[in-house]
């Protein structure tokens, strides 16, 4: 069966939703989205991707002058929770389970059988977003700006304005500019994604009321049910990187205590697992490289591998499958600077390097060691502004 897209332009000029803003884009913003949408694309995170970046010869003025580019984004479609938001706001039931039914039909044909089908969209969205989070949150990624206008039904990565990736962990790194309060840090995006879909039940609401008044109070049950689902979709996610597989009651402490650990003694990120990976293969200096003493995190090492050993799986064969869940290539936040500003001043070669790069994720070649190293420790705080 032929896959449908919509394709959006990002930067082309003011839209009857800009909000008095010029709708235009710096070249910045739009190649950071260009070079992650296309990481995203090979890391397993589901995503909206970008066909193409068009110079348009204009100067956009952001908190600087700064060339203006165009984005060509496709996505399954652009129908997102803010869609949903409008339609209740300002047209009414009629119109959201229009909407609704459109949605249903579109992405998720098999839930018109159900008895209350808006109720089972809002159920299948809700587990979508929560495996979408728990899946950018397990490569690092913090996307800056999660609106309800950025959530798309179809669960799919959606606007790259602000974001950025974890270097040395902490779980309130924010790099948006304008997140000043820290709304979307990294450790706070699963209690964002539960405020974002209560809108989106808010929202349906009246459409599931429209079918039967009594799934109401269902449609609450499954908006109080997100924590727990979403903790057990990443306590999920954590176990595939860290090599863990049938899951045991000791996984979620273990799991808990590593990001203490991470942050106690500022440990890259990215690096970490496919360190870890490394010493099942005998080889500790990797890791060793990462942490600021040879007995740094020494007792939840010890915790890891007593969990590992519950399991009759071979080190070797371990390693790989943690390799081949754990990205060794990211858009590095200073790569990414270093590939926009040459882009900004007309020179595109770091940023075309940089692009083989993330599109190829978990390969290990010499040539892009450099790649794959941590930001310098004296590098400046990293911020990243939206761009239309």
């Amino acid at each position: 069966m032929a896959a449908r897209f919509d394709i959006q332009f990002k930067g082309s000029g003011p839209t009857a939703f800009s909000r008095n803003g010029d709708g235009k884009a710096a070249i910045g913003p739009v190649l950071r989205e260009f070079l992650v949408s296309g990481g995203h694309g090979r890391d397993g995170v589901p995503t909206t991707r970008s066909l193409a970046a068009v110079a348009t010869g204009d100067r956009v003025q952001r908190e600087r002058s700064h060339p203006g580019a165009v984005l060509t984004r496709v996505a399954s479609s652009h129908i997102r929770v803010g869609t949903f938001q409008f339609f209740a706001a300002h047209f009414g039931a009629d119109h959201v389970i229009q909407l609704s039914d459109y949605t249903i039909r579109r992405h998720f044909p098999e839930l018109a059988e159900a008895a209350n089908p808006h109720l089972a969209l809002l159920d299948r969205v809700i587990g979508l977003q929560c495996e979408l989070v728990a899946r950018w949150m397990g490569v690092g990624f913090i996307h800056g700006v999660m609106n309800t206008d950025n959530v798309a039904i179809c669960g799919e990565t959606l606007d790259y304005g602000p974001c950025a990736f974890m270097d040395r962990f902490a779980v309130y790194t924010v790099f948006s500019s304008i997140d000043t309060n820290g709304r979307y840090a990294y450790g706070r995006q699963p209690q964002i994604t539960h405020w974002n879909m209560a809108r989106f039940a808010e929202a349906m609401l009246p459409a599931i009321h429209a079918v039967d008044p009594a799934d109401v109070d269902a449609a609450k049950a499954l908006v109080d049910a997100i924590p727990a689902r979403f903790r057990a979709i990443w306590l999920g996610e954590m176990r595939t990187k860290l090599g863990l597989g049938r899951p045991d009651n000791a996984d979620e402490q273990l799991i808990d205590a590593l990001f203490g650990e991470l942050e106690q003694h500022s440990v890259d990120f990215t690096s970490f697992f496919r360190a870890l990976a490394q010493l099942l293969r005998g080889d500790g200096d990797m890791l060793q490289a990462l942490l600021p003493d040879a007995e740094a995190m020494a007792p939840w090492i010890a915790d890891w591998w007593a969990q590992l050993e519950r399991e009759a799986i071979a080190p070797l064969e371990r390693a790989d499958a943690m390799d081949a869940v754990n990205p060794l290539n990211i858009p590095r936040n200073h790569q990414v600077e270093r590939a926009l500003e040459a882009a900004e001043a007309g020179d595109m070669a770091p940023w075309h390097a940089l692009l083989e790069v993330v599109q190829n994720p978990y390969a290990v070649r010499p040539e892009w060691a450099a790649f794959a190293q941590p930001a310098p420790i004296d590098a400046d705080p990293y911020k990243t502004f939206c761009g239309t």
